[in-house]
């Protein structure tokens, strides 16, 4: 479990996460905001890429910044734009991969055949990096995530740039691999987190708007506008355009 306790992160005068505080269990949490918002700023604190300004994040009671290198062993991260290695196959770059994150060679090729194997890549895994589609690249680098079995798992634009049936395949795995672990899936595609996430984080100008589940934001914004029905993109834009009503600031008190 992930406690956020009142995070704050500054640069200078300006401040690009504003007292977040949630909790995270098991299961997809969907990540949701404009440009600016705060995502990464939040998704760098959470893998203590970046020091905090203040604030608390607890890791099943134990603050992460105590625990060091015990807690990044516990996290698997995608980053948005990150390099792959053409010339290497889809094998070779796991085993490189893992043995980044200091794992037994034994124990990788183990897990390198099963986690291909997840994402639907064994028949592909003797070939070049620099032939695979985009889709196919997102799945060996959600394998790659997956090495050393980390029990948080962080997704920074996983489905970005795929055609539909890359996408939907690739947002499959995801929900697939999600039942014993937390996972936390920053996206622009809404749809992908309507389906698959069990909550929703949305922020606007680095402080939360709401933390629910994807039918109750609907609902609530559906009750708002006396709109028969609406998709979560529309509670997305609806947010967007209105900002943080008092309903919702009551609503979020608690978080």
């Amino acid at each position: 479990m992930l406690e956020i306790k009142k995070l704050t992160k500054k640069y200078g005068s300006f401040t690009a996460l504003d007292g977040l505080s949630l909790t995270l269990d098991h299961g997809v949490y969907g990540l949701l905001g404009a440009n600016g918002a705060g995502k990464t700023t939040f998704l760098n604190l959470l893998t203590d890429n970046i020091k905090r300004t203040s604030g608390e994040i607890l890791y099943n009671g134990r603050e992460i910044l105590t625990m060091g290198k015990e807690y990044r062993k516990k996290i698997g991260y995608t980053p948005q734009l990150l390099g792959i290695y053409e010339d290497f196959s889809a094998r070779k770059f796991l085993h490189y991969v893992g043995a980044l994150k200091g794992m037994k060679h034994k124990e990788c090729k183990i897990q390198t055949e099963k986690n291909l194997e997840i994402v639907a890549l064994s028949k592909y895994a003797h070939k070049r990096l620099g032939s695979f589609s985009g889709g196919m690249r997102q799945r060996v680098l959600l394998a790659a995530a997956l090495l050393d079995n980390p029990e948080i798992l962080i997704l920074d634009e996983p489905t970005s740039g795929l055609d539909p049936e890359e996408r939907i395949r690739l947002r499959n795995h995801i929900a697939e691999i999600a039942e014993n672990r937390t996972v936390l899936l920053a996206t622009h595609v809404v749809v992908d987190i309507e389906i698959i996430a069990q909550k929703v984080i949305l922020l606007s100008h680095g402080k939360l708007i709401r933390f629910d589940t994807p039918q109750r934001l609907i609902q609530d914004v559906c009750e708002q506008t006396g709109a028969a029905s609406l998709t979560l993109e529309d509670v997305y834009l609806y947010y967007a355009k209105n900002g943080r009503t008092g309903e919702d600031k009551k609503e979020n008190s608690h978080v």
